[in-house]
């Protein structure tokens, strides 16, 4: 599943059906079911899922887009008339082979910065006025572990992108982590969420941050890994 949009968030539900998910934003996840068969996707999101049911014979499932508005039905399941059906689903499938990233993150002596995502915040410029002589918002030495807490404090759900580097989303309490990886996501007004990730790969790389209204400009500033 992918959110092509631009701006907009959307979720997709599958009724009746169980949404197993193994893999968000392209990094294999630890696998586990989606909650009442929906998917909520930031612009530009990716979701690898597998879909399980035991429907009866020529049965339909529908297939639910949420703009943040409205449901509407997109598609339908349909399940086969003619081949004979699975009594019962299939048993949990095994994680997908890692891409290598770590599977600790070092939060205890972790660098730690605060990101805050609005056009009135210094530094934050749009593609076209970009240049790399601008400061950093921050630097780290490679193989080090980054939080950042990363703050909408404008009126409107904000779209958060790190380039470089996947990221965990951390737990509120600060003492662990979502079992997926993200470079992507979704700030609801006045929130913050911290994400953790290993600054593995040197180099300077953008962060762009984009508020889901469409006359709302595009922003960047980038980060460093010495």
């Amino acid at each position: 599943m992918i959110n092509g949009c631009q701006r907009a968030v959307v979720a997709v539900k599958f009724e009746g059906v169980e949404v197993l998910v193994m893999a968000l934003d392209g990094q294999p996840a630890e696998p586990f079911t989606a909650r009442n068969g929906a998917l909520v996707l930031a612009p530009g999101g990716r979701a690898d899922v597998f879909l399980d049911g035991s429907a009866a014979p020529a049965s339909a499932a529908p297939i639910l887009l949420h703009d943040g508005k409205e449901a509407r039905t997109v598609a339908r399941l349909l399940a086969s008339a003619e081949r004979p059906l699975r009594p019962a689903r299939l048993r949990p499938p095994p994680p997908l082979p890692s891409n290598g990233l770590p599977a600790h993150l070092d939060l205890k002596s972790a660098l730690r910065f605060d990101v805050a995502l609005a056009a009135a915040e210094a530094g934050w410029v749009r593609p076209s006025s970009f240049t790399a002589s601008a400061a950093p918002i921050f630097r780290t030495k490679a193989g080090r572990t980054v939080v950042l807490a990363v703050k909408n404090p404008g009126p409107t759900t904000t779209v958060f992108h790190l380039h470089g580097h996947h990221f965990r989303l951390l737990d509120r309490l600060d003492d662990g982590w979502k079992p997926y990886w993200l470079d992507t996501l979704a700030i609801e007004p006045g929130q913050t969420q911290r994400i953790a990730f290993a600054a593995t790969y040197p180099g300077r790389w953008l962060i762009e941050s984009v508020a889901t209204d469409w006359a709302a400009p595009r922003l960047v500033r980038w980060y460093a890994v010495e």
